[in-house]
């Protein structure tokens, strides 16, 4: 008993430790930089223009990553087919990757070749513009909504779903009227650890998007390019906001789960 009790105190105390740790961090985010300095910076045309580039490409993206995550999650959830093992692993690898390695993918996916050519014919040049921060934000955060949506419907009793097939539904009507409605929850909290992926994404914005000032400069590249140019006044600035989102949506996920 008395060694268990240590082993409990143990773990317990290596978690307060890193605890503190995260949270003297955070707090230091909030403390060093002066109010005022912060204040004007908030209204500044740069931060609100790299604010509203960010809210923009994140909700797009956002809605672009619900609408295929759903039917991803759906797909690995319930059905069985020849690579699925495979599409699994294929859609979860941005997860692994550094984003700097995906934004290069992205670039020569949609550079100088025949599918950027393509998009290009149609007017879609991902390439060091606006359109290319919504893409890269989408690839950054659908392997993370794809998982959640996929453990949603884990969750989701099948045999619903047979009833519902029972008593005349198609498959896609008992989708829409019984799966979804039992999976809100868990599109809601996709769709919130979406958002604040996007609005977070660095690496492959850059790469793929440029870090332009003013032209495809979203919250991070803001940072970026302050801490750069040496305005630490600036940077600090959009890594409070920055911080205040993942709060957010954090808090929002958390109340998301507990009626999972």
């Amino acid at each position: 008993m008395h060694k268990l009790n240590l082993f409990r105190s143990a773990l317990i105390l290596v978690s307060l430790f890193i605890t503190a740790l995260l949270m003297f961090a955070v707090v230091s985010l909030f403390l060093v930089p002066d109010v005022k300095d912060v204040w004007h910076n908030i209204f500044s045309r740069e931060m609100i223009f790299s604010l509203k580039l960010s809210v923009l490409t994140g909700l797009m993206s956002t809605f672009l990553v619900m609408v295929f995550s759903i039917p991803i999650g759906y797909a690995l959830s319930r059905f069985t087919f020849t690579g699925k093992g495979f599409v699994k692993t294929i859609i979860d690898l941005p997860v692994a990757f550094p984003e700097l390695v995906l934004g290069l993918c992205l670039l020569l996916l949609f550079g100088n070749t025949w599918l950027g050519k393509a998009f290009d014919s149609l007017g879609l040049n991902f390439v060091f513009t606006k359109k290319g921060v919504v893409i890269a934000q989408f690839f950054t955060a659908l392997p993370y909504a794809s998982r959640i949506m996929k453990s949603t419907f884990d969750y989701i009793d099948p045999r619903m779903e047979f009833v519902s097939r029972s008593l005349g539904y198609s498959m896609p009507e008992t989708f829409i009227n019984v799966s979804l409605p039992l999976a809100r929850n868990g599109v809601l909290a996709s769709a919130v650890i979406s958002f604040a992926r996007c609005i977070g994404t660095f690496g492959t914005v850059l790469i793929l998007a440029g870090g332009t000032y003013m032209k495809t400069e979203i919250l991070p590249i803001t940072l970026y390019l302050n801490i750069s140019y040496g305005n630490m006044g600036m940077a600090l600035t959009s890594g409070i906001v920055l911080a205040v989102v993942s709060f957010i949506a954090i808090y929002i996920f958390e109340k998301a789960e507990l009626v999972l």
